[in-house]
């Protein structure tokens, strides 16, 4: 009997907060010394090792290298694909880097053939004999044109125990509360693998669908964004926790088992603040906060509703979370993105997560933007703002200078208007 671990969406370097960062790091490390304790023959990560193809923060980085090389040491490989945060179109990964010093092993291997069609070339596990392949993420979903290409006849007719990665939602199985990500269609897959190895749908999962066995999301290891941060704040006061998925299997899988990584504490605080005024909200809130344990845990509060009178900004909420900070808590994420003013009159919003209202909010103002400039409105404009809010994001990498870093933004503002070249120092 052989096993393999699958692991997806660890997402380090997501969080600056250096409370935030010691997590990711103890949880990720938490995971592979269970695959060492389990004695797995190898560990498959489906995608998103990283937050970013070049983390600003290297101490993560640091960590999670020294982690994987002990597991190396141990004989047990660790085989990758791309997510979309790990993929960079014009600079080298960091994964590409640490597959360079042997540590990973990038099994979406691709090449054209012949008769145009884009090959994979499957790589046999030493050990167990297993065939893996996959297909990683790219950019804007560009993916899908790479399936619609991919040569799926030669890969069925692959024998022997088969795990085919791949890093996107699945039209007909992604779980309703993420509707909006970007799908791809089932008949993309290549038919007849033993095990389908996802990631990227931030929620754990195991299907069968005909021609498909076992397809398989275990979502992230901890947390990536917010809206996960409440998702895994809420299945902790369901006593439901993150982790990964450990496979045995023979010519065939034998079984199946989720295995947790909980590391830490979530609180889950939801609040109703509908018909009260400011001062009500803020009165509920503090007494609601005072009360809590926090010391060591993660809390996650989320408050919506359309205020009676007054304005959100009435609502302190910079002294809320200091609040559970003094009282011990690791970190406060306080989600106000469905609390609105009495005079607000919002748009239809298709969820609460910020990227999404960001988005929604672009919409609902695009139309009073008056420009004669074609890459400013409509669509193109939304997208652009998205983009541009993004690059102002980026955190401040170890060593950089503050002008260094006013400089780095600036140039990618004017590069998204095509305006690259124009900066003078």
């Amino acid at each position: 009997m052989y096993s393999f671990a699958h692991m997806a969406d660890v997402h380090l370097g997501a969080y600056s907060r250096p409370e935030m960062e010691e997590l990711e790091s103890k949880v990720f490390a938490k995971a592979l010394s269970d695959c060492v304790e389990a004695n797995v023959d190898f560990i498959l990560i489906s995608g998103d090792l990283f937050h970013s193809n070049a983390p600003a923060r290297l101490k993560v980085v640091k960590l999670a290298v020294a982690k994987m090389r002990w597991v190396t040491e141990q004989g047990i490989p660790i085989y990758v694909i791309f997510g979309n945060h790990d993929h960079s179109a014009t600079s080298t990964s960091l994964i590409e880097v640490i597959e360079s010093a042997g540590l990973l092993r990038n099994i979406s291997v691709l090449d054209y053939a012949d008769d145009d069609k884009l090959k994979l070339h499957p790589v046999e596990d030493e050990k167990t004999g297993a065939k893996l392949t996959g297909m990683s993420a790219m950019k804007r979903g560009l993916e899908r044109e790479y399936y619609k290409q991919l040569d799926r006849d030669d890969l069925q007719r692959l024998d022997g125990f088969k795990i085919f990665a791949f890093h996107s939602a699945i039209t007909e199985l992604v779980p309703y509360n993420l509707r909006n990500l970007e799908t791809i269609s089932l008949s993309l897959l290549p038919k007849g693998f033993s095990y389908y190895a996802g990631g990227h749908v931030h929620q754990n999962s195991i299907s069968s669908p005909s021609d498909y066995e076992n397809i398989v999301f275990p979502g992230p290891l901890f947390t990536g964004y917010g809206r996960d941060l409440e998702m895994t704040a809420q299945m902790a006061a369901r006593g439901e926790f993150r982790g990964f998925y450990l496979v045995k299997f023979e010519e065939e899988v034998k079984s199946i088992n989720f295995v947790e990584t909980n590391l830490s504490q979530c609180i889950y605080c939801p609040h109703n603040l509908s018909g009260l005024t400011a001062r009500e909200a803020q009165i509920q809130l503090s007494e609601g906060l005072e009360t809590l344990d926090v010391k060591g845990k993660i809390v996650v509060l989320k408050v919506w509703g359309q205020l009676s009178s007054g304005n959100i900004y009435d609502i302190p909420f910079k002294k809320l979370t200091t609040l559970l900070t003094d009282n011990g808590a690791i970190y406060v994420d306080f989600n106000r993105a469905g609390l609105m003013a009495q005079e607000y009159i919002p748009v239809q919003k298709s969820g609460l997560d910020r990227s999404e209202v960001e988005e929604d909010l672009f919409k609902e103002q695009i139309g009073a933007f008056k420009a004669n400039i074609p890459n400013l409105q409509s669509t193109p404009g939304i997208k652009l703002s998205i983009e541009l809010l993004k690059s102002t994001r980026r955190e401040k990498r170890e060593g950089e200078t503050v002008l260094e870093y006013e400089k780095s933004i600036l140039e990618n503002a004017l590069e998204l208007f095509d305006l690259k070249g124009i900066y003078q120092d």
